[in-house]
């Protein structure tokens, strides 16, 4: 995610390290290629050109104070900017009502059935609510159906009514339902097409109109580029939506779209979708993602994602392990399954200072703990729990039923017992216990 933006503004911001003061020539040069950078990730010229005009302008009134270097100064300057163009702030969702209605529209493709689905599990597993879904794409029966296993995927119920192709009449009998069954929010998953056509537009329109949602949001394909902002507007000019939600943001995307869409239909982009997982939602924060797309990480949200996965009780428990000296594979293998629903390797990596330019020309996988849990998975009850017992017989048969070499096996065991060391060490001296794997 805005791979090559990132690189080129930090490209653009280097000129002026080492340069004393910020000048009227070097300013110049290098907002010149900020606003290149903007318009290969596909920001239109105008608003690459209002931007970076506000960026020089701030840069030449401002004092460069002695601890702070020109090129210092010029990253907290686009970064603000940058946080401006976005939005500003964090926009909540308004899930007030009994029931509340929350609409999802957009173009067919964009991901609107997904993202009704992570939309339902995030407002259950973290707000707490009772939710319900609503398939009222009455022309793809691979949409009700799509919806439908997602819902059994996470627990929450799908109202469908088959035969009938009326939306609203679909729409309004689910709300009735969920009001009988103390539901608190319902989530309405509409029709979409190919491209922006009048029916489309007359039906999302009826179902705003006679619904009268708390809440409407605007699911959009950030892989499109400028034709994203362009959809935005023709919906937000037909149905006043109240919200944007970006969706495939994993993707390979130049970003235009995430950045400029706030500030065209002067909506907040509310949540991004950064993956396949259900889980794979995130509220669109814009100060985190300037932090992002400028190489400064997001540790916020990096440590956001590891409170979630952090149970006191069993932090409380491994620590007694690690005191006796008791920590296992079985305990690894819990702390690896922890790390594994933070989210995607790439992602978490984006998260953490520098590490994007450290690991710039490596594939990151996924797929980096399939081995040690081959390796695990290889070791019988008994080893599992007693690491010592691994003699060289053990071993050979371990790396023969994971698939491994025995060298691959003796590289991880020297890990494990390194980390099993260093975690006792940092328990004994009263350190909090670190729920990561560190490789």
């Amino acid at each position: 995610m805005f791979e090559n933006l990132s690189s080129k503004i930090e490209k653009a911001l280097h000129t002026l390290r080492g340069k004393g003061s910020i000048t009227d020539i070097n300013i110049a040069e290098t907002v010149k290629e900020v606003r290149k950078a903007l318009l290969d990730a596909d920001v239109s010229y105008p608003i690459a050109k209002e931007f970076t005009d506000k960026v020089k302008a701030e840069a030449l009134g401002r004092n460069v104070i002695q601890s702070i270097e020109p090129g210092q100064l010029m990253v907290k300057i686009v970064h603000e900017k940058l946080t401006e163009l976005m939005g500003g702030e964090a926009s909540d969702i308004n899930i007030k009502g009994t029931p509340a209605v929350v609409l999802i529209a957009g173009l067919q493709g964009s991901g609107k059935t997904t993202f009704s689905a992570k939309l339902a599990n995030h407002l259950k597993t973290k707000k707490g609510r009772n939710v319900m879904l609503v398939a009222a794409d009455v022309y793809r029966p691979a949409a009700i159906s799509q919806l439908q296993t997602l819902g059994t995927q996470i627990q929450v119920p799908v109202f469908t009514e088959e035969g009938n192709k009326n939306p609203v009449d679909i729409a309004q009998k689910a709300i009735r339902e969920a009001r009988t069954k103390g539901v608190n929010v319902v989530i309405v998953d509409t029709a979409g097409r190919l491209a922006i056509d009048e029916s489309m537009m007359d039906e999302i329109a009826a179902l705003k109109r006679e619904l009268n949602p708390q809440e409407t949001l605007f699911v959009v394909d950030s892989m499109t580029g400028q034709d994203a902002v362009n959809t935005a507007k023709a919906f937000n000019e037909r149905i006043d939506y109240d919200g944007v939600v970006l969706t495939k943001l994993d993707g390979d995307t130049r970003g235009g779209a995430a950045l400029t869409i706030r500030y065209t239909v002067d909506k907040p982009i509310k949540f991004v979708g950064i993956g396949e997982k259900m889980d794979a939602l995130d509220v669109f924060h814009p100060d985190r993602m300037a932090s992002r797309i400028l190489g400064m990480g997001d540790v916020v949200s990096l440590v956001e994602r590891a409170q979630e996965q952090y149970d006191e009780a069993e932090a409380r428990k491994l620590q007694k392990k690690l005191i006796q000296n008791e920590y296992n594979f079985n305990d690894f293998l819990s702390q690896i399954s922890q790390v594994k629903k933070m989210g995607s390797m790439k992602d978490l990596i984006g998260m953490i200072p520098g590490m994007d330019k450290m690991t710039k020309n490596i594939e990151v996988s996924d797929d980096v703990f399939v081995p040690i849990e081959a390796m695990i998975g290889s070791m019988t009850p008994y080893e599992r729990q007693h690491p010592s017992c691994l003699n060289g017989s053990r071993k050979q048969r371990i790396a023969t039923g994971s698939g491994r070499s025995i060298q691959e096996l003796n590289r991880f065991l020297k890990q494990f017992d390194d980390t099993r060391k260093m975690m006792r060490m940092m328990t004994k001296k009263g350190g909090k216990m670190p729920l990561r794997h560190h490789r």
